[in-house]
């Protein structure tokens, strides 16, 4: 598309008439080098148009975690009071002066207001420009860069700047430094079966054999559903959901609330097999025979039936089965993200419950995230609809067993996503995630081999401890792991008084820590402090953020040993966070329905709430969750980052959430 030569006459007067502003302008940002693969080559074609997005600083985000304090903190006069994505929206939309100080700029440089939209998100403000138009504006020179391998071309710059009075109001604009163009290859002759025989192709939280999914997957043969009492005396080597209601004293639910949603999040390829559920229902829940879980399909989600093995299979079929076996009748949403070609990542999820996501702060980062419309056409799974931003609804509880290193990320990736899970509990939305399978080293057991935020991942044997994400997120609940001590019978021991759990050391270790990258929250500092006065590990900042001004995790623990799970027709045993955290999220989700029946709100976010009443967990004081060649950390009385506050007392958290708000 071209201006015509009369429009371009009269924006190039604009601009001279505009040239004073020149001498105003402070770099924003600068690239140090062309990423790899990519060749500079021409100067842009002037008569090309740019279609040009800056986007605006959001406002408030130093006010939020006061906003969410107000609607999760037990003594606060607004608990419970949460907030409608509306308010969201626009509490945390770019200032009146932000918009109107990058207008006034673009109308002094010719810019006129009727060629401006502001994005339905409130945070971009968007516009073609000819090219002479943008390098006036951000004083800087456009080129076409060429990928060596493709050709395919990309219009970028080295660096741009913006008026010094207006740094505060922008964030980032569009083109400029950014290579986000997705790369397609020039041969896309491969199909699917190659990804079939080759798990490792698989992109996204979910592919085969990510360090985040659960272990496990032994064969035990078919197991029936024994009497009661018989199936309680042999937890410590069988966990079932009526070990779990035995362990934390919940009931069998009867009945559903159409206000109640509980939601598990599962990324593509992982997905459930329809037979296994119910072999599982057979045994454990046989009126749910049949019952399957609502499917929101994020991004192309599918549930494939293609692949069946515990590395396709595992994860999707623990979560459901015990989810909605401990919640039936209340139905489960599944979000399924992501395609078979790319999958997903949270981002991708987080895009589809909040479409303003998709784009503030600069949007995914392709690095990391998949993008849609999926360029790999050519490839059978491929999908070729639009991305999902917005148009699914939050439920009440979000439960994902997936999780990155800390160290994988950057922290503005990180920084971005976790004000995301703030806006989610400001909603009345419980965020829970998993913390790790690995102590305190990170997925597959690695540990960071020197200081800095570049240095490189070693085999695990020494180095510094490697925290999980999101779980260092102040604003989601970290769930960490523990298991029925080896000969215990968990009747006897409740009956005695006596703790039968342990911090998880069978199989995995669960994650837990201190975040290299978010504060200390108010809400944890004095468990935190306590921790480190009474009981300081023997280890120095050379194995771990010592400073105590950190996040710590987990938050709270569930067991996380010895599931048994139908997968690929077969009772198998299961271990992992994977599982410690659906089993938290349905006992949420049955708190949440009797506040809902009373007329009462969600609990929405509940760290503040547990901090404050720690008295309502059974505090886990055995165990270690070794990695990095050392014992690890160790359970302790209090919070600790092995198993955190401890494990769920249903009876005294369900009085203590009745009484609030």
């Amino acid at each position: 598309m071209l201006f015509s030569h009369s429009i371009l006459a009269a924006a190039l007067t604009a601009l001279a008439a505009a040239s004073p502003i020149a001498d105003t302008h402070s770099l924003h940002e600068k690239r140090s080098q062309v990423p790899p693969q990519w060749q500079k080559r021409d100067v842009l074609d002037r008569r090309a148009i740019l279609p040009m997005k800056i986007g605006l600083t959001q406002s408030n985000l130093d006010q939020g975690w006061d906003w969410l304090k107000e609607v999760s903190h037990p003594s606060s006069a607004k608990y419970g009071k949460h907030w409608s994505p509306k308010q969201i929206a626009h509490a945390f939309a770019p200032s009146d002066e932000s918009v109107d100080a990058v207008k006034a700029w673009l109308a002094s440089a010719g810019v006129s207001e009727h060629r401006i939209k502001q994005s339905q998100s409130l945070s971009w403000l968007e516009f073609d420009a000819t090219v002479d138009e943008a390098e006036a504006l951000l004083k800087t020179t456009y080129n076409v860069y060429e990928h060596e391998e493709t050709g395919q071309p990309h219009v970028a710059c080295e660096e741009y700047s913006v008026p010094s009075h207006l740094k505060e109001h922008v964030d980032m604009v569009y083109p400029t430094v950014h290579f986000d163009a997705k790369v397609k290859p020039r041969d896309l002759s491969s199909d699917l079966s190659k990804r079939e025989r080759d798990p490792g192709v698989y992109k996204g939280v979910g592919k085969p054999g990510s360090g985040s999914l659960p272990k496990g997957g032994w064969h035990i043969g078919h197991h029936h559903g024994h009497k009661l009492e018989e199936e309680l005396a042999t937890c410590d080597e069988y966990i079932t959901p009526d070990c779990l209601r035995a362990l934390y004293e919940f009931p069998i639910n009867h009945r559903a609330d159409r206000k109640n949603s509980y939601g598990i999040v599962e990324y593509t390829p992982q997905s459930y097999v329809p037979s296994d559920l119910d072999m599982f229902f057979a045994n454990f829940s046989r009126k749910a025979v049949g019952e399957r879980p609502i499917l929101d399909s994020i991004d192309g989600g599918v549930v494939q039936q293609t692949n069946m093995s515990f590395g396709f299979n595992g994860e999707s079929d623990l979560d459901l089965e015990y989810a909605m076996t401990l919640v039936y009748p209340q139905k489960v949403t599944l979000y399924q993200v992501g395609d078979l070609v790319e999958g997903a990542s949270f981002n991708n999820f987080l895009d589809a419950i909040d479409g303003s996501y998709c784009t503030y702060e600069g949007g995914d980062d392709p690095s990391q995230d998949a993008i849609y419309p999926d360029p790999y056409t050519n490839y059978t799974g491929a999908y070729e609809g639009p991305e999902n931003c917005g148009g699914y609804s939050a439920t009440k509880v979000i439960s994902t067993s997936y999780g990155y290193n800390e160290h994988d990320l950057t922290p503005f990736y990180e920084r971005r996503q976790c004000h995301e899970y703030l806006k989610l509990g400001l909603m009345g939305v419980s965020v829970l995630y998993s913390s790790g399978d690995y102590g305190v080293a990170g997925n597959g057991g690695q540990c960071i081999d020197g200081p800095g935020i570049d240095a490189p991942y070693n085999n695990g044997t020494s180095g510094r401890f490697n925290p999980s994400f999101p779980a260092t997120c102040p604003y989601v609940t970290a769930v960490g792991a523990t298991q029925v001590k080896p000969n215990t019978n968990i009747v006897d021991a409740l009956a005695s008084g006596t703790q039968p759990e342990e911090a998880c050391e069978t199989v995995i270790y669960s994650g837990g820590g201190f975040s290299n990258v978010f504060a200390l929250p108010d809400y944890q500092a004095d468990a935190v402090h306590e921790w480190f006065d009474n009981y300081p590990p023997p280890y120095g900042a050379d194995r771990f953020n010592n400073s105590m001004q950190t996040r710590g995790f987990p938050d709270i623990s569930a067991n996380g040993a010895n599931y048994v799970v139908a997968v690929d027709g077969t009772f198998s045993l299961v271990f992992g966070t994977s599982a410690s955290s659906p089993t938290l999220g349905s006992i949420l989700t049955l708190i949440n329905q009797a506040r809902l029946t009373r007329g009462k709100s969600s609990v929405g976010f509940i760290n503040p709430v547990a901090y404050e009443h720690p008295e309502v967990f059974n505090d886990i004081t055995e165990g270690g969750n070794q990695g990095c060649g050392t014992p690890g950390f160790e359970s302790a009385p209090g919070w600790d980052p092995v198993t955190g506050l401890g494990t769920p007392n249903y009876p005294k958290m369900l009085k203590l959430w009745l009484r609030m708000g």
